[in-house]
């Protein structure tokens, strides 16, 4: 199924320009959200990257991670807890750990937290998200969660070699791919 999931991903990805004055292409994947056979294979084939890895609960980062992580957690029969962004206009009245993001690839610089009582500290952590431009995001959770931390599962890397080498970034695309 990886590859039909793969070639999916493809086809219902686009690119858009943003017509003139813009020198830049602008990713859609909307398609992958509207398309039923890709979301029913994204948990499997997600899962499938650290199926050697036997995590207790997948962690994502607000906004497309809370919808990618809830099918990766269900396909590897654990729970999901979210990634907030600090500054978000919502109120979480219980303790959260924070982390630092280092610049991700808007040239923004975040805060990522989770609620505290939700991460024990026997859990093996799988980092779910959508894609990995640069790896600040998983940086930043990966040092949140600290020894707990075991890899981030993405549809689309596109950060250099190394990077996702350090951070043991994995993904069922690459940015060449689409």
């Amino acid at each position: 199924m990886t590859d039909d999931l793969r070639d999916l991903l493809r086809t219902a990805f686009r690119w858009t320009d943003l017509g003139p004055g813009s020198d830049y292409l602008v990713s859609d994947r909307s398609g992958w959200w509207r398309d039923p056979r890709i979301l029913d294979g994204l948990g499997d084939g997600l899962a499938g990257l650290f199926a050697d890895s036997a995590p207790t609960v997948v962690v994502s980062p607000e906004v497309t991670g809370f919808m990618v992580g809830p099918l990766v957690a269900r396909a590897l029969g654990v729970g999901f807890v979210e990634a907030y962004r600090a500054g978000a206009r919502r109120a979480i009245a219980e303790p959260m750990i924070w982390a630092d993001v280092p610049s991700d690839h808007r040239g923004d610089v975040q805060r990522l937290g989770v609620r505290e009582r939700l991460i024990g500290p026997d859990d093996r952590v799988l980092v779910v998200d959508d894609w990995a431009a640069t790896g600040a995001q998983a940086r930043g959770l990966r040092k949140l969660l600290g020894d707990r931390y075991l890899g981030t599962a993405v549809i689309v890397a596109e950060c250099p070699p190394p990077v996702a080498t350090e951070l043991s970034i994995r993904s069922l695309l690459t940015g060449m791919d689409l």
